[in-house]
């Protein structure tokens, strides 16, 4: 990847961390942690690999994204209003009555979300459904679902894996978000679901694991998923993340995981990111 690439990625996951914590802050509710782990991955995703665009939402032949762990919608509602599916004004509106921006993704609702999410597993359930659809009707597009690590706690997770290796979706690419915590604490303590590389390769599934904070991991990992078309098996990339990334005080902190901050921790928070985003401007 050049090092104009890398140096817009790196921007763009900031700017993410930025709207992250600005709708949280003006929701006064939200969930920080799980989002800001995400932003790399996001960043990625759309301003890389996807073939998605705001001026063509629907388009049949774009790739889809389903955030299978919902409660992160404030990564997603500030990654899609970065890629200008609606204003960055909107952020400040999450949660808030009338507005588009809920506390889960709505697809009815919001431009650019392809599937409503929130409770955990179903939109994993979802995406496999999207990817054999695709299988079906002959298209070209790819299903892109993120899933988080205590997510992988419910059955319904693995009924999908199960449904995507029999129907053979090549086409579906499962990330784990793997930041080692959920809202009761470690989700090895919480339920253990190690070894999942081992799981999910049980299950008929290719799979690599990565940072999913380093560009050159990610990079790695969605060559993989591409070089699996024609393999006729789901990939799964397993990308270990830090909750709360970004925000110092946040990060492998549990209980951010459904807390927005107050005045004095906002005010930190954003001094924080806007001073990392203007020393990559200077790189």
């Amino acid at each position: 990847m050049e090092r104009e690439e890398k140096k817009r990625l790196k921007i763009a996951a900031a700017d993410i961390r930025k709207g992250i914590m600005t709708s949280t802050y003006y929701a006064r509710s939200g969930h920080p942690g799980g989002s800001l782990s995400a932003a790399d991955i996001l960043a990625y995703l759309y301003f890389h690999e996807m073939n998605v665009s705001p001026e063509d939402p629907r388009d049949p032949d774009r790739d889809r994204f389903v955030l299978s762990k919902g409660h992160a919608a404030p990564a997603l509602y500030s990654a899609l209003s970065l890629k200008g599916y609606f204003p960055r004004e909107d952020l400040t509106t999450l949660r808030h009555s009338g507005s588009h921006l809920q506390g889960h993704p709505n697809m009815r609702t919001t431009p650019g979300v392809d599937m409503s999410t929130g409770s955990l597993g179903q939109g994993l359930s979802t995406a496999a459904g999207m990817a054999e659809g695709a299988k079906l009707t002959g298209r070209d597009f790819r299903v892109f679902a993120l899933c988080g690590d205590g997510e992988m706690e419910e059955g319904i997770i693995w009924e999908a894996v199960m449904f995507a290796a029999q129907y053979k979706l090549d086409n579906l690419c499962i990330m784990v978000d793997i930041n080692g915590l959920q809202i009761d604490g470690r989700t090895k303590d919480v339920m253990n679901t190690d070894p999942l590389d081992q799981k999910f390769e049980a299950f008929g599934c290719r799979v690599i694991s990565r940072n999913g904070h380093e560009l050159e991991d990610l990079e790695e990992a969605f060559e993989f998923f591409r070089e699996g078309k024609g393999t006729g098996m789901p990939t799964v990339l397993l990308l270990s993340t830090v909750k709360g990334k970004g925000v110092a005080y946040m990060e492998n902190e549990a209980g951010w995981h459904g807390k927005a901050p107050n005045d004095r921790q906002y005010k930190i928070a954003m001094m924080e990111l806007e001073a990392h985003r203007a020393a990559l401007e200077v790189i």
